[in-house]
């Protein structure tokens, strides 16, 4: 009784997504490059840690251009990706080599977002200290 095996991961779509929107999270320790449709669903993702980098490397403005070079490379091939709405969040040294590094792809940037998370209110202060 041989049956088929049926593959749990689900192929790639090949589907023609002419703008989207880029997300770019640059932490301190690393840089997360995600390109996604205009609703959202992730088309492709790549990020310094996954392109090779190791350690303090990963958090490198070089790294992150990589990073945003092979994710570029491989949404304009797969999808034909020509315009983008970038979405920056962080406060690493990737934010701009990422941006950058897209424009190089003939993709065009729409508009630069910061949607850096900022707290307010905060967490509760420690108790004060006894003279």
């Amino acid at each position: 009784m041989a049956e088929a095996k049926t593959s749990s991961t689900r192929k790639k779509q090949r589907r023609s997504v002419p703008s989207g929107q880029l997300h770019i999270q640059a932490t301190f320790n690393n840089t997360i490059v995600t390109f996604t449709d205009k609703k959202g669903n992730v088309l492709t993702a790549a990020s310094a840690g996954a392109c090779g980098f190791r350690g303090s490397k990963k958090g490198t403005a070089y790294a992150s251009q990589v990073a945003a070079e092979k994710a570029a490379e491989a949404v304009k091939s797969l999808h034909g990706l020509s315009s983008v709405d970038v979405f920056v969040k962080g406060v690493g040294l990737g934010r701009d080599a990422a941006i950058r590094a897209v424009g190089a792809f003939d993709i065009a940037v729409e508009s630069i977002k910061d949607v850096t998370g900022v707290p307010h209110g905060g967490v509760r202060p420690r108790k004060a200290r006894r003279a």
